[in-house]
């Protein structure tokens, strides 16, 4: 039996949830969020809080029941309090820009690349610094994946976009001999 699948799940005040014919839906004052839970787990809502149950013993429902309550608990942590992930820009002459739901950056190509943000994810940016904000943290992952794509940091100065919290190993380079 899963650990994690184990742990009740505390719903705060302002956060409503329904269960219903294999479809959960979390309603907080940052949102609204809803996910289809596979067959093999059981979900029972009891007094504020949150039980994932397996349902048959099928070879997989170990699995099955500690990832749902990991993306349960997401859900509600997601529409009561929200996410942010921060990416950093590192290199001379790299700019970052917000116009809209549209993410400008120049990074060193010929052209400034244009990253276009899904409605329900905002961005801010400070010096260089990229902060995005969701309730959706598979979304808000995917987002910051792709815009550290665009310019992934290179071994051996660290220029290009990356976690705020990730650290560069740096290569030594050539030396003169």
């Amino acid at each position: 039996m899963s650990r994690i699948g184990k742990k009740p799940i505390q719903i705060p005040d302002k956060v409503e949830v329904s269960y219903d014919n294999n479809l959960i839906k979390i309603t907080g004052p940052k949102g609204s969020l809803e996910e289809k839970i596979h067959p093999s787990v059981r979900v029972k809502i009891e007094d504020q809080v949150i039980l994932i149950e397996i349902a048959n013993n099928d070879k997989n429902a170990d699995a099955f029941h500690g990832m749902t309550r990991a993306n349960v608990a997401n859900m509600v942590k997601g529409v009561h309090e929200g996410f942010l992930r921060v990416l950093e820009v590192n290199g001379i002459g790299y700019r970052v820009e917000v116009k809209e739901q549209t993410l400008v950056l120049s990074v060193g190509y010929s052209k400034p690349v244009e990253y276009i943000l899904p409605s329900d994810i905002k961005a801010e940016v400070e010096k260089n610094q990229i902060k995005l904000n969701g309730i959706d943290k598979q979304k808000l992952g995917q987002v910051a994946a792709e815009i550290r794509s665009i310019r992934s940091p290179e071994p051996y100065k660290g220029k290009g976009i990356k976690y705020l919290e990730e650290v560069i190993q740096k290569k030594a380079g050539k030396t003169a001999a």
